[in-house]
């Protein structure tokens, strides 16, 4: 016979055995003769016999396959978390789907949708909000979600999910404290779109630091996680009739953003403008040594710790167990 999509009737006939027996010796269940095993191993080869996954899949109930929505695919942040799950979840067979959902909440709504009906095993949501609804109906009708980064709209019905994430508030509340403290009170906020519970939890740190300080509300630009958000940002600023002496950029792509415009405008950092930034630059030290403030984050750590709760979801024993919730506490450091 020639080589081709050959079925597994197709080996079991020229194996002379049932399609039971090719099964057991393909899932290694059950007991079949060595001989046996060595025919059946031998007419595989010679047709070339590819095990269907989809068949396989329906039958364990299980696809081995988890979906990752993250917003950003591109920012490395996310892939340190994405590296973090996969060296964990790999070593037990199950590989990662990953999408991208550019913080949209339509378009995150239909990856979720998409996941659900490929019977992924679990998902791993970093959400842009909006889809608190369809979110907990998917877990009520038995899909495993772990939440990474960011928690739903609403807060009490967030504590019910498994929840890795960073603890926004104190993080941001450093970075303004340290401001503070070397003496600039006009400071400039650029936060990301308030739908997203890091932008609400970063903002709610920064405006703690400054009540405490007694000082008014910041100037504030809310913008979208990108760089073009940042330049953006220091744009608004640099108009303003006060534009601050510092500025707080509460993400990583916008703290770049950030950079690259105060330098397009001449401006010297920190000479001309302090800047924080949650989250480290990696262009930061490239920009003549900055002395640029930032909260070191752990996403590899946290992508481990995603993948172990996420083991524990799709065994039995602790599939219903109560959920878990980790903050990663991170360190005030200077580029």
């Amino acid at each position: 016979m020639a080589k081709g999509k050959a079925t597994i009737k197709q080996v079991a006939a020229a194996a002379e055995v049932s399609t039971a027996t090719v099964s057991r010796v393909l899932n290694d269940s059950g007991y079949v003769s060595p001989e046996v095993k060595e025919r059946v191993f031998q007419v595989i080869e010679q047709l070339n016999y590819q095990p269907s996954a989809v068949a396989r899949s329906l039958k364990q109930d299980k696809t081995f396959m988890i979906g990752v929505i993250i917003p950003d695919i591109s920012n490395a942040y996310f892939m340190g978390i994405a590296r973090g799950i996969e060296d964990v979840v790999g070593r037990e067979g199950f590989q990662l789907m990953f999408c991208s959902s550019d913080d949209h909440p339509a378009k995150e709504a239909k990856l979720l949708q998409m996941l659900y009906e490929k019977r992924v095993d679990a998902i791993v949501l970093a959400t842009s909000g909006g889809n608190d609804e369809m979110i907990c109906s998917l877990r009520d009708n038995g899909q495993p979600i772990v939440l990474i980064d960011r928690t739903l709209d609403a807060a009490d019905i967030g504590r019910s999910f498994d929840l890795i994430a960073e603890d926004n508030r104190h993080g941001a509340y450093l970075l303004t404290k340290q401001l503070l403290e070397d003496g600039h009170t006009r400071i400039g906020v650029v936060n990301g779109p308030a739908r997203a519970s890091t932008g609400r939890e970063r903002y709610s740190g920064v405006l703690q630091a400054l009540q405490e300080r007694g000082i008014a509300a910041p100037l504030v630009y809310n913008g979208d996680f990108s760089t073009e958000g940042g330049m953006r940002a220091v744009r608004q600023f640099l108009q303003a009739s006060e534009p601050p002496t510092a500025i707080v950029s509460l993400n990583n792509k916008m703290s770049l953003g950030v950079l690259l415009e105060l330098v397009r405008s001449g401006y010297a950092v920190p000479a001309d403008m302090a800047v924080a930034s949650f989250g480290e630059v990696e262009a930061g030290p490239l920009l003549g040594q900055p002395d640029l403030y930032y909260i070191d984050q752990n996403p590899y750590d946290m992508g481990s710790k995603a993948g172990e709760i996420l083991l524990r979801r799709m065994s039995k024993e602790q599939g219903d167990a109560d959920p878990a919730i980790e903050l990663f506490c991170n360190e005030l450091k200077t580029i």
